[in-house]
């Protein structure tokens, strides 16, 4: 008979679990990327006018990588309190940040009206999200790895990294909708703010599911520990979990960082810089961009699923390594295809660049979580996470953009991408594999903070 702290939990109970996590992702991200969109299509000449086109979306990007420099302090605030909490706590306080300030900005006035004010309150609401999604994400993961059954992690893990697509895919089909049914003067004056502002109604169906779920039994295992080795232990003072994190597991920090790079590079490039290409090299109109955008999202939210079981077969280092590799040699038949300016050969380049980056950002979630013991793992997993994302995908759009504008042609935007996927294959290669580890295996009280490996299959009986 399986411990309560491995055996899986009632399928009901998990699959409400993995809806809590998934639509709370899928909010933030709706947010996120929303952001994102509009800063390619409308906020450079909204708040950033009178400049040259290309001068006014760099300005426009730099207010949105300004948003990922926000995710580091995120992942530190929320990482600290939700390792001494819990994990539920700090995901709702998550989603109602970002909530709010997504919203905010669609009641924000422009440049004309109330001038250089306009730009600097964006950025402030800019980084009121970045600090909210920090510490999301590794609150949202660990929730379901912390949950699910060992054998399957991976699969159930990686619902929550469709959220990404999810809101890519919402936020997305949202802007395309309304550039189809408004016109451009319309969008421009006020149809923008529409999204913005659905935000506030996604955000309360967001809590009533996220405010339904139960605490990490994991987590809650290892605080009722924490709390009796004080009483055993009184001279002993638990240490922060920061402290704990860069003591035991600074390497796997930064393998965490190493893996982010070309799944985060990759995926900004792909998703995001794509609206400033295709628009201004290729020829491709604003609506078509976004359709191709919107298809291709809807086939990475389908197969990030499969490849988070294909990890819990053969690992996640595979896996991981499967989708860095492929990303870099995608690169220049990518924009090869869109260079063609056909609406098929479009959706192709996106399409597959998104199905490679599935197989790098579906393990992720269980191959982080594996790597720290509980009571330090929303603060390992986060900071491993989130500070790569500023050198990887805060700038990638802007070096992207810059790159465009100083070479003209997408050959060291291609090496760019590739230069990051050589990086994560350094780090994934030298890390080890982490799919047999039971997330409820603590060392003993005098070494606790330790994670061990053992076999997920050898349970205590």
């Amino acid at each position: 008979m399986a411990s309560a702290t491995t055996a899986p939990p009632p399928p009901g109970n998990l699959k409400r679990i993995v809806a809590a996590s998934l639509i709370g992702t899928t909010i933030e991200w709706y947010d996120f990327f929303l952001y994102g969109s509009a800063a390619a299509l409308v906020f450079n000449k909204l708040f950033f006018p009178g400049s040259d086109p290309l001068v006014g979306t760099l300005l426009s990007f730099l207010t949105y990588a300004v948003g990922f420099a926000a995710r580091p302090l995120g992942a530190l605030v929320f990482g600290h309190y939700g390792d001494r909490l819990g994990r539920k706590k700090l995901l709702v306080l998550s989603l109602l940040l970002m909530g709010g300030a997504t919203f905010a900005i669609g009641l924000l006035p422009t440049h004309a009206t109330i001038g250089t004010a306009a730009p600097v309150l964006l950025t402030v609401l800019r980084l009121v999200q970045g600090f909210a999604l920090g510490g999301e994400w590794g609150g949202a993961v660990l929730l379901v790895s912390e949950h699910g059954d060992a054998r399957r992690r991976g699969f159930w893990a990686s619902w929550p990294q469709t959220g990404a697509p999810a809101g890519q895919l919402l936020a997305t089909g949202v802007l395309s909708l309304l550039t189809a049914v408004l016109s451009e003067s319309a969008f421009i004056s006020w149809g923008w703010r529409i999204p913005f502002l659905l935000s506030g109604v996604l955000v309360i169906v967001g809590l009533w599911i996220r405010l339904s779920v139960d605490e990490s039994p994991v987590f809650k295992q290892a605080l009722a520990q924490a709390k009796a080795r004080k009483v055993t232990h009184a001279a002993t003072a638990e240490k922060l979990p920061l402290v704990s994190v860069l003591r035991h597991h600074w390497r796997d920090v930064l393998v965490a960082m190493g893996a982010r790079m070309a799944e985060n590079i990759s995926y900004y490039v792909i998703t995001a810089f794509i609206l400033v290409y295709s628009t201004t090299s290729a020829g491709v109109s604003k609506q078509t961009a976004l359709n191709a955008v919107l298809i291709a999202s809807a086939v990475h939210f389908a197969v990030i699923p499969a490849w988070g079981a294909l990890s819990d077969r053969i690992g996640r280092r595979p896996v991981y390594l499967l989708g860095a590799v492929g990303v870099g040699l995608w690169m220049f038949p990518f924009f090869s295809l869109i260079d063609t300016g056909g609406f098929g050969n479009l959706i192709l380049a996106v399409t597959v660049g998104l199905v490679l980056h599935g197989a790098m950002y579906a393990p992720q979630a269980a191959f982080f979580s594996e790597m720290f013991a509980t009571r330090m793992r929303y603060s390992g997993a986060s900071i491993g996470a989130q500070f790569a994302s500023v050198a990887a995908g805060a700038p990638a759009p802007l070096i992207a953009t810059a790159l465009l504008a100083d070479y003209g042609n997408s050959t060291p935007i291609s090496l760019y991408v590739i230069a990051a996927a050589v990086l994560t294959v350094i780090a994934v290669g030298l890390a080890k594999e982490t799919r047999h580890r039971d997330l409820a295996d603590i060392e003993p009280a005098d070494d606790a903070e330790r994670v061990t490996a053992r076999p997920a299959d050898a349970r205590t009986v």
